[in-house]
């Protein structure tokens, strides 16, 4: 799980757009920015389908773009700017899989470390929390990680017998130093035996986050 792409930047969705943030995500992450216009997320969508199942035909192709299109532009209504799909080598002869998305929400704080704080103090209170604090390039964060157990009805499953499943989830939030917002990656997985490697992937996304100066400030 190594390798970069182009640093990717986020523009937001509210009335008042959050200052540039940009960050790298390894490759094996198939994606897609959510700033883009309707039409350019359909198409972005289509080569999204395209990436993750190269072997399909035109037919997959067309319906699984189809339900990936609504997903999407419900995505980009809600906030989220950026969204993509983890598929690697679980080095066992199957597959890691994992999304990840990422949100800039407004917040009223003033400085990031004091957000940082308060974030902590406030998931910390939630049991089966794993809250973490986090020393970033970019600044100050909190990581939350939790692990659930899920049943699935054996009318869903190969056996006819009810299915426990295991999913991992880690958030990091990331105070914004440079405006009022703050940044929130999301990485879901059920692919728990490579749950370490997709840990490690988390961590170097977030520790690539970056917050350009504004233009027209000093540094700009």
């Amino acid at each position: 799980m190594s390798g970069t792409n182009e640093p990717h930047e986020s523009n937001g969705t509210a009335d008042v757009l959050p200052p540039p943030m940009g960050f790298h995500v390894p490759e094996g992450m198939h994606a897609v920015s959510l700033t883009l216009d309707p039409a350019e997320r359909a198409e972005a969508a289509a080569e999204l389908v395209r990436d993750v199942y190269p072997k399909g035909d035109p037919q997959l192709w067309e319906a699984m773009g189809a339900i990936y299109v609504p997903v999407l532009e419900a995505m980009a209504g809600s906030g989220v700017c950026f969204t993509g799909i983890g598929i690697y080598d679980d080095q066992e002869g199957g597959v890691a899989h994992c999304s990840l998305t990422v949100a800039a929400m407004e917040s009223d704080h003033e400085d990031a470390e004091a957000a940082a704080l308060g974030l902590r103090e406030i998931f910390g209170r939630r049991p089966k929390h794993d809250v973490r604090w986090l020393d970033l390039p970019c600044g100050p964060a909190v990581a939350v990680v939790t692990v659930k157990a899920l049943t699935i009805d054996g009318e869903y499953t190969g056996s006819g017998e009810d299915s426990r499943l295991i999913t991992g989830q880690i958030q990091v939030y990331v105070p914004f130093p440079t405006g009022p917002y703050i940044a929130v990656f999301t990485l879901d997985t059920s692919a728990m035996n490579q749950w370490d490697d997709l840990s490690e992937l988390m961590a170097e996304i977030v520790k690539s986050v970056a917050f350009p100066a504004p233009e027209g400030t000093e540094g700009g």
